[in-house]
């Protein structure tokens, strides 16, 4: 698995949204139709994409790094 060292804080149904909002992100960036919205709002499509991909990561990785720096988890795992 991909945190051995028992460093997931992303659990269950924030990894499913994480997921889910990092493949729409991404696709949001590279739909050209969805792409020009975001473009009217100042947000340019290559930024959709590495946030996407960012966000996405951390739900396959199960780990956030603003989770670890504010002491969040929503992970069911016990430290131990």
């Amino acid at each position: 698995m991909a945190n051995s060292g028992g460093m997931a804080n992303v659990g269950g149904v924030d990894r499913v949204l994480r997921l889910a909002l990092g493949v729409a992100l991404v696709l949001a960036g590279l739909v050209p139709a969805l792409a020009s919205v975001f473009a009217g709002w100042g947000i340019s499509s290559l930024f959709l994409i590495i946030a996407g991909v960012a966000v996405f990561a951390s739900g396959v990785f199960r780990f956030c790094f603003a989770y670890k720096l504010f002491g969040l988890s929503t992970c069911a795992i016990k430290k131990a």
